[in-house]
């Protein structure tokens, strides 16, 4: 850039800084100089930094500082000085010293040991202590203490540039409580480059150039004797990361946005449920495998909970029993209500289907629900598998639904998520007959993805639920699958690891 448009590219207050930088470099200097506030001075210098017309330094320094005691001392004395005082004209008791020169205990005490080791007062002692002072400490009060003079001194001082005298103070000074500090300080220097020189050498206006330009000067006209600042557009500028919803959630709203406008209502319901709601309402024998605790988080305390719809209660215990009147065989053992109560984390958001359906009367058909809510399986996790994750479940309880229903619905709702080839097949789930497994073609990959599992449930979970055998189509999908390509997430571990830098760069759902 040439010189003359870096100059009219200046600031107000990067041209107040560059002018003092000609004459100081260290940060206070040029703060004293320029009469600005330390974040103004900072900003200008960074500006000026990045426009190469300056180098920042900084420099690691042990600094003294006065502390408490130390700032009141130098407005009132050392409380030696007004021990002396105090006893200059006559010998006073430890009492009368207490009370005249209102010094505390701690104080009177260093004032005693100092005093003695300084040969300055003479100590008799009787029925109580009695001080008064003698030559030595005449000669102490006609003249200023090496401790005083440092104390006079302007602070912070910086410990390496301290002479012998000054260093001895210090020395004494610091034996005693809150008076001095030492602190560590990162000291900013600023330096000239050649092109910072330059700039110099051809003259930085301070007055007569416009940031911000006013109605009153448009009226008064003034603004025809004054100089625009320049804008420069492509300098560099520090990255702002504003406030944003998790990607997850972001993900979350838009597909319970989709299921919405397919006229689904929401389903809700507690992470903590029995095992009679999330397993044996779903016909799922109570010697299953999935049952075992290698598959699912039982809850310790409390361990069991209340089934109080005691009519479905008694249906589902016919129906694993002897199949009740749903035309199955059920399976031909004896069912326990006290297994049924155990308490667990759901692992899956079906339970929320069959509690919803169980709830359900005839005139309230027919009925579309969903939910996108957490679930929980006591995985061994790894790139594909997590133990907390979102599944996407819906449910249709229509007379009048057929399977074909059931592949419209999934087949839109994939559409929307970015899949435009989806594929149903045949497959195999235990509450569901038929069922079908649903793969997206991935558009990066270039093959067939597995998402998750359907079907209409069958009539073992239906009609004691309902206590009627109707079609109720069902979905269950991993909703980490789903989201995934749309943020080239290979590891599924990533969506929530919860990386500062990641949830910064991560772009905004907007499909």
């Amino acid at each position: 850039m040439e010189i003359q448009k870096i100059i009219d590219s200046l600031t107000e207050i990067e041209r107040k800084v560059l002018n003092a930088v000609n004459k100081f470099n260290a940060f206070e200097e040029i703060q004293d100089s320029t009469k600005l506030s330390e974040v103004e001075v900072m900003r200008a210098l960074q500006w000026l930094q990045n426009k190469k017309v300056i180098d920042l330094n900084e420099n690691i320094k042990e600094l003294v500082e006065l502390d408490v005691n130390g700032k009141n001392y130098v407005k009132k004395g050392l409380p030696e000085r007004i021990f002396l005082e105090a006893v200059k004209n006559k010998t006073l008791t430890l009492g009368e010293v207490k009370s005249k020169t209102g010094l505390d205990k701690n104080e009177i005490n260093i004032c005693i040991g100092t005093l003695r080791k300084k040969a300055a007062i003479d100590v008799k002692k009787d029925k109580e202590l009695s001080f008064s002072i003698n030559e030595q400490g005449k000669k102490l009060l006609a003249k200023e203490s090496l401790e005083e003079q440092f104390l006079k001194k302007k602070f912070p001082l910086d410990l390496s540039l301290l002479k012998p005298e000054e260093k001895f103070a210090y020395e004494e000074l610091k034996k005693r409580k809150n008076i001095l500090k030492k602190t560590i300080k990162k000291l900013k220097y600023a330096n000239l480059t050649s092109l910072g020189k330059k700039l110099l050498k051809q003259g930085i206006k301070t007055k007569n150039v416009i940031e911000k330009l006013s109605l009153k000067e448009i009226k008064s006209g003034k603004w025809k004797n004054k100089s625009f600042r320049r804008y420069d557009v492509s300098i560099n500028v520090p990255r702002i990361s504003g406030g944003k919803r998790h990607f997850t959630k972001q993900a979350v709203d838009y597909i319970k946005k989709i299921w919405i406008e397919l006229g689904f209502k929401e389903m809700t319901g507690p992470l903590v449920q029995t095992s009679f709601w999330d397993l044996d309402a779903l016909f799922v024998p109570q010697d299953h495998p999935a049952r075992d605790v290698q598959d699912t988080f039982y809850i310790k305390d409390p361990a069991k909970g209340r089934i109080d719809n005691k009519q479905v209660l008694k249906r589902v215990k016919a129906t694993h029993e002897n199949g009740w009147t749903t035309g199955s065989l059920g399976w031909q053992c004896e069912w326990s209500t006290e297994r049924a109560k155990e308490n667990l984390l759901r692992t899956h958001n079906t339970v929320l289907s069959a509690r919803t359906i169980s709830e359900l009367k005839k005139q309230d058909l027919p009925v579309k629900f969903f939910s996108v809510a957490k679930v929980f399986r006591n995985e061994t996790l790894d790139w594909k598998h997590l133990f907390e994750f979102y599944q996407v479940e819906g449910i249709v309880v229509d007379p009048d639904v057929t399977f074909r229903n059931l592949l419209g619905y999934l087949t839109e709702f994939y559409k929307k998520m970015g899949y435009p080839k989806v594929r149903i097949k045949p497959g195999h789930f235990p509450y569901t007959e038929p069922s079908a497994e649903v793969s997206v073609f991935h558009p990066v990959r270039k093959e067939w993805v597995e998402l998750g599992g359907s079907g209409v449930f069958r009539p073992e979970v239906v009609k004691p639920l309902l206590g009627i055998d109707i079609p109720v189509l069902a979905w269950g999908q991993g909703m980490g699958r789903i989201i995934s390509e749309y943020w080239e997430i290979n590891d599924i571990r990533e969506l929530y690891k919860n990386d500062l830098k990641q949830l910064r760069e991560m772009k905004i759902w907007l499909r």
